[in-house]
């Protein structure tokens, strides 16, 4: 069977190693003379260019010598979705990579509630794609960053039921309230919702589900810290609630906070999200920056 696709899931890629110290889009500009330089630009904000296999999109990436730089040959038209929520990081026939703004849910929730899901939908319709968006996981709708929808069942059957084979680093960035004492550590315990749907935690079984959370904190000042979080469970709340019990809530978060809210958003965000393919099994790994106004703080 022929399958037919706008989307070009094997990405034709230059390569090229690195051999000086320099930050990536200076570097780029120095040694892709085949391209101008806006579309260079256009090619590292569209997702196109990878080092050491990793998708970057940060201009001032430090490169090393010795790294390996891929520059994608494939012309994009991700910019057919406008949406000032919704950005698509990476698309095939089987799966829709996308990095949520703050503010939409993941899915309809009853209403018509702005959600991503339906400004997929409408894409798709748009680009004349005969699919829809099915989803896999959730962001709370003020949490920001990397999600995965499938564009047909089977995909999001072998998603769901596989979820924890499939995907094997997903992290979190988060500026809390207060000074970490530590560097890092992990944090376990039961998480249980209550009648009020709030999520409570427990050092011992209490009928919740057990919950393991890795943190390592990147930047500290004496009022707030930046912290990064390797779940090795994804309950609900799980982040949230931890940050509580180590008495460093997420800042602006509105159910588990101390009132602590310098950006006027739940300061949570997915940065880094690395899955096997569920269909060609290939290694899909993405990364966003640290949103600007979080490192802002730490300056």
């Amino acid at each position: 069977m022929s399958m037919k696709n706008n989307y070009n899931s094997q990405e034709q890629y230059a390569h090229y190693t690195v051999n000086e110290e320099k930050p990536l889009l200076e570097w780029l500009l120095s040694n892709i003379n085949s391209e101008s330089r806006s579309k260079i630009k256009a090619t590292l904000q569209g997702k196109g260019i990878k080092v050491n296999g990793k998708v970057v999109t940060q201009f001032d990436y430090p490169l090393q010598p010795g790294m390996k730089v891929s520059v994608s040959k494939t012309k994009r038209n991700n910019d057919t979705l406008k949406s000032r929520y919704v950005k698509i990081v990476y698309e095939d026939r089987y799966l829709v990579v996308v990095e949520k703004n703050v503010g939409i849910l993941s899915m309809a929730a009853g209403g018509r509630s702005l959600n991503v899901k339906a400004v997929l939908d409408d894409y798709f319709r748009k680009t004349r794609q005969r699919c829809t968006a099915h989803v896999v996981h959730r962001l709370d709708r003020d949490t920001s960053g990397l999600m995965i929808y499938a564009k047909d069942i089977e995909t999001e059957q072998i998603l769901e039921h596989n979820w924890h084979d499939i995907v094997y680093d997903r992290r979190y960035v988060a500026v809390v309230s207060g000074e970490m004492e530590e560097d890092g550590g992990t944090i376990a315990n039961w998480l249980k919702d209550n009648k009020a749907y709030v999520t409570y935690s427990s050092p011992v079984d209490n009928g919740g589900k057990y919950a393991v959370t890795h943190f390592h904190t990147l930047a500290r000042t004496t009022e707030h810290s930046l912290v990064e979080y390797c779940l090795e469970t994804g309950r609900k709340n799980q982040i949230r609630v931890h940050s509580a019990d180590m008495g460093h809530p997420v800042c602006g978060d509105v159910k588990y906070g101390n009132g602590d809210d310098p950006l006027h958003r739940l300061c949570l965000h997915a940065y880094v999200l690395c899955f096997w393919h569920p269909v060609t099994r290939e290694r899909m790994e993405f990364e966003t920056m640290i949103p600007a106004q979080f490192r802002h703080l730490f300056k």
